[in-house]
């Protein structure tokens, strides 16, 4: 289940400028019998804080930090737990009416919800969203601005006009989504600041397969994830021949990003001109990579020079044939002459 819900947040994180988010994701599931039909998780700035099942059907801390969020608020453990069974309940009456109105009644089958908030730093503003997904298909989704939900699939253009027509529900979504994400948003950036508010350099190399081969400048390592990373040529940023890489997260909350320059047509003389920038939120000066082949990493094996062992080679069956020349010819002179022949089909054998 932890394979569904992180491919759900990869495919669906937000293209935003904000620096802190909160989101809600619970996935509802059909027809594997060996996993809880609902699993739900909070996420803050990329890190898991919350998490709950149907099987144990109880909201719990993620994070050590985590647990002291019943100092701040004694309810909150079972105000989450109350939310999640709510959940759990709609999300198994929704994933039912899915499957009906998309034809899908057999096998195996996935609703997934994302709803949160998002802080832009800069701006100072809020935002809120709420995306659904069915089979990993986005579906439906609240357009924040307009005080719509707009459908993605035919199938949930019932929904659409529905919830449209529901005031009292679109007044729910922006309560739970501008005032109590933010305020949990909030809270917890507080608990968690050492971890959620720190800041951490990254690792930066040039990597090289081959020596035709793009270089390309690997950070791995740092955190937020708010960066970006480009090629420049005296100081002016490269776009052609340039291929960047995705944002993609390590196994311990940081995160790692990449950019290709190809070099295949590039003077050797002209490197000194281009560089590797990276840069950081919260981090006061860019990191600065010059191109430089003494720097750069590989794995890359020169094939052996063959000519080196075919002329060793060589001077070894010229020693040999000496040496079995100059001991044919010694045996030779001890030998009867009728044994001639016979020497040397023997002699042809002993030779290499």
């Amino acid at each position: 289940m932890e394979e569904v819900i992180f491919f759900f947040l990869l495919c669906c994180r937000l293209a935003s400028p904000a620096t802190h988010s909160l989101w809600h994701v619970y996935t509802v599931t059909t027809g594997i019998p060996t996993l809880p039909t609902t699993v739900a998780v909070v996420v803050v700035d990329g890190i898991q804080t919350d998490h709950y099942d149907s099987v144990s059907n109880t909201a719990g801390p993620s994070q050590d930090w985590m647990k002291r969020m019943s100092d701040l608020d004694p309810d909150y453990w079972k105000t989450q737990t109350d939310f999640w069974e709510r959940q759990d309940h709609f999300g198994r009456i929704n994933i039912d009416i899915l499957r009906k109105r998309f034809n899908r009644t057999e096998g195996v089958h996935v609703f997934q919800v994302l709803h949160g908030c998002e802080y832009d730093e800069d701006l100072g503003v809020f935002r809120g969203f709420n995306h659904h997904s069915y089979d990993g298909e986005d579906t439906l989704y609240l357009d924040m601005e307009q005080r719509r939900w707009i459908s993605l699939k035919p199938p949930m253009d019932a929904t659409q006009r529905k919830w449209n027509d529901n005031q009292g529900w679109m007044e729910f979504m922006v309560h739970r989504l501008l005032k109590e994400c933010p305020q949990r948003l909030n809270r917890t950036l507080e608990l968690g600041q050492s971890v959620l508010r720190r800041i951490e350099r990254p690792r930066v190399s040039l990597l090289q397969t081959s020596p035709s081969s793009p270089v390309t400048c690997h950070a791995t390592g740092f955190y937020p994830d708010v960066a970006n990373m480009f090629w420049t040529r005296d100081r002016v940023e490269l776009h052609e021949h340039v291929e960047h890489g995705e944002l993609l997260p390590n196994h311990d909350n940081t995160f790692q990003l990449s950019v290709s320059l190809d070099v295949s047509a590039l003077p050797p003389h002209d490197w000194s001109r281009y560089a590797c920038v990276f840069r950081l939120s919260g981090l006061q000066e860019n990191i600065v990579v010059g191109l430089d082949a003494s720097k750069i990493l590989t794995n890359y094996v020169e094939p052996p020079n063959v000519l080196v062992p075919v002329a060793a080679l060589l001077a070894a069956l010229v020693v040999l044939a000496a040496a079995a020349a100059i001991g044919f010819f010694v045996w030779k002179k001890r030998q009867a002459p009728t044994l001639q022949h016979g020497t040397e089909e023997e002699g042809q054998k002993m030779a290499p």
